[in-house]
């Protein structure tokens, strides 16, 4: 057999074996095309929620029971609170159309805990909520059931040392947890820290992410 043909087959076997290895072994493309958010921090493992017990703004109790079978998007604060609660809320508000219009097997829903119990009691709780999206659900406990959730969703709050006036402030974390519909918490949406304006999640950032968030949901 001539050279030149020799060399001709196996440039062909070649040629032909290439095919073959970028079908068989190559990933699939949605593989390598799959969307990640862009706002959204996930957490390195999903986090269980303790056995807790809230009472929400229409006297009925919360759990985690409660948190499956939906997504839930929740956020701390107090009725008192003179900046972060109220521009957080009014946000929430003004994308809530857009969220339930997000195409999702479960449906997305707002919850705002307080941890402020002293003063936010469920009649408190209702004419808030009320203010921004009769929708939303509110609710809180003492602080023996509030805390240890409040850790669960890796945030914190610390009330000042005296609540004897009445008139007092609580710190609280200003992100936005996600709860999956297992009732497991996969990760938060950080405040934007924009020099000069009030460090609060973007609602937009919220919308951008949440349909990929869900799409890539197992």
């Amino acid at each position: 057999m001539k050279q030149n043909t020799i060399i001709g087959l196996v440039l062909v076997i070649a040629f032909v074996a290439g095919i073959w290895a970028a079908i068989t072994i190559a990933p699939p493309e949605h593989a390598i095309s799959a969307p990640e958010p862009e706002h959204f921090q996930a957490y390195p493992a999903t986090r269980s929620l303790p056995d807790f017990s809230l009472t929400r703004a229409n006297g009925e109790t919360l759990n985690a029971q409660s948190l499956q079978n939906q997504w839930t998007l929740v956020f701390l604060g107090y009725t008192y609170c003179p900046d972060i609660c109220p521009a957080t809320m009014a946000g929430f508000n003004r994308i809530y159309s857009q969220l339930q219009a997000i195409e999702s097997e479960y449906p997305i829903r707002v919850l705002f805990v307080s941890v402020d119990p002293g003063r936010d009691t469920p009649a408190r709780l209702a004419s808030y909520k009320s203010y921004f999206n009769e929708d939303f659900i509110a609710a809180t406990g003492d602080h023996g059931q509030v805390f240890p959730l409040v850790r669960s969703f890796g945030l914190v709050y610390a009330l000042s040392e005296s609540t004897e006036q009445g008139d007092y402030l609580v710190d609280h974390s200003a992100s936005v947890v996600l709860v999956s519909p297992k009732a497991q918490v996969v990760g938060r949406f950080k405040p934007d820290s924009t020099v000069g304006q009030l460090s609060v999640v973007k609602p937009e950032h919220i919308v951008t992410d949440m349909p990929v968030i869900i799409a890539n949901y197992p």
